[in-house]
């Protein structure tokens, strides 16, 4: 464990930040998750609006890198133009 006054600090921090990370990318994870789970093409139009905001906003908290978004929004858009009626 640490032992000087600003490691101690560094180790709390660390674990906040761990923390509020997994959290965005739990939700993040879910949104994907609950959008390919949808076989009917309206549902899915409807859930890639706000699916593709949570992907934006994990970008703006640091918590994926920006092309990650873009290949999964880029995906995701593929996966629901792909649905047949």
């Amino acid at each position: 464990m640490a032992t000087h006054k600003q490691a101690e600090k560094r180790a709390r921090q660390s674990l906040r930040r761990h923390e509020r990370n997994r959290h965005f990318q739990t939700k993040l994870v879910n949104a994907i998750k609950k959008l390919r789970a949808t076989t009917d093409k309206k549902r899915a139009e409807e859930l890639l609006g706000p699916t593709v905001s949570v992907i934006d906003s994990t970008v703006s908290k640091n918590v994926i890198h920006k092309n990650t978004a873009n290949r999964y929004k880029s995906r995701l858009t593929k996966f629901v133009r792909s649905l047949t009626f």
